[in-house]
């Protein structure tokens, strides 16, 4: 089963769950003008000014907690892509629902550029296993493909599991006695587990964290007994705190070349959930362009690649056009996929 991309696997049993206020320096008389006029006195009065874009800081919102990998790459990508524009960008965190909550917040915004987000795998494919309000092809202007990540199993450095088969007959031995924390419901990890799991016709306890900062301290300290995730765990693997049994990669990573792939241990299962970032419908081209020029220049400085280079990431861009048609690949291949599973929510 090829997951490159999306991360095609079987679906878990389990469905993934899936006032603002007037500033008091805002002008009593534009205030006026704005109500008779019938635009927001928001808008009117801070709003920023048609073909200067940009003409006041940009929100990047990041469907996941700070402080894990994606948080720590974006926020050093948005720094230098500000500087490009000129303008600050922000980061708003929106951890939660498998890092789809990004997706209702670019159906509200403006399609004017100034709110942005990144686009994570799970987002293709939770409209297949809830219902959602949204499309994340069809309520997305594409901006720029980034990177993908490293996903993979660890263990605490003291763990009895040295390899992925230990893990997997004590699972069998042990029916629902392991616990293994991933990084939501419906996400990439939480799958491949299922994967895994249902190969051995096994039984475990799925413990969901919002952030890899916080599942990855959970299995080193014991709190769970494996995590699976992304490339947020690196700084635990190199320092010795966790153990990497395996990655999901097409080949193995430089960076632990000693770790073997799913695939070598005899799954046809590969994941790297390529992501990037997107506006809300509609943006004008020319708004796309800027923000596209500015994020891929500050995608190949020296300083981002050597960032994503601690997580075991590497620059993976498609410009605005190619990555628009990547994305409707994915998201058309999700939905193959789940109905084949038969997990398909009911469509009413």
């Amino acid at each position: 089963m090829a997951l490159t991309p999306p991360a095609q696997l079987a679906l878990s049993r389990r469905r993934a769950i899936g006032a603002i206020s007037v500033p008091f320096t805002t002008p009593f008389t534009t205030l006026i003008a704005s109500a008779l006029s019938g635009l927001s006195p928001i808008a009117h009065a801070q709003g920023p000014q048609l073909g200067t874009f940009p003409s006041s800081t940009i929100t990047l919102i990041v469907p996941w907690p700070a402080g894990g990998a994606t948080d720590i790459t974006l926020r050093l990508l948005a720094d230098l892509a500000g500087k490009q524009m000129g303008q600050k960008i922000i980061i708003e965190n929106r951890p939660g629902a498998s890092g789809s909550l990004a997706m209702p917040l670019l159906q509200q915004a403006a399609p004017d550029g100034y709110t942005i987000a990144q686009m994570p795998q799970p987002a293709f494919r939770v409209p297949y296993l809830q219902k959602v309000s949204w499309d994340p092809v069809r309520d997305t202007t594409p901006i720029l493909q980034l990177s993908g990540v490293t996903f993979g199993i660890v263990v605490a450095s003291n763990s009895p599991f040295r390899t992925l088969d230990d893990m997997l007959t004590y699972a069998v031995a042990h029916p629902g006695l392991l616990s293994v924390s991933t990084n939501g419901n419906g996400t990439t990890p939480h799958l491949v587990m299922e994967e895994l799991m249902a190969g051995r016709n096994a039984k475990y306890i799925h413990v969901p964290y919002k952030g890899t900062a916080e599942q990855m301290l959970a299995v080193a300290s014991g709190q769970v007994m494996a995590g699976v995730n992304s490339n947020g765990f690196a700084p635990y693997v190199d320092t010795g705190r966790l153990r990497l049994l395996c990655t999901f990669s097409e080949s193995r990573t430089k960076r632990w070349a000693q770790v073997p792939t799913l695939r070598e241990l005899g799954y046809d299962i590969v994941a790297t959930s390529p992501y990037g970032l997107v506006g809300p419908r509609n943006m004008p081209a020319a708004v796309v362009q800027t923000l596209h020029d500015a994020f891929k220049t500050a995608l190949f400085d020296a300083q981002q690649v050597a960032e994503l280079a601690k997580y075991d990431q590497e620059v993976l861009y498609l410009g605005s056009q190619a990555y628009g048609k990547s994305m409707a690949e994915i998201y058309a291949l999700e939905r193959v996929n789940v109905e084949r599973l038969g997990m398909m929510r009911p469509l009413r």
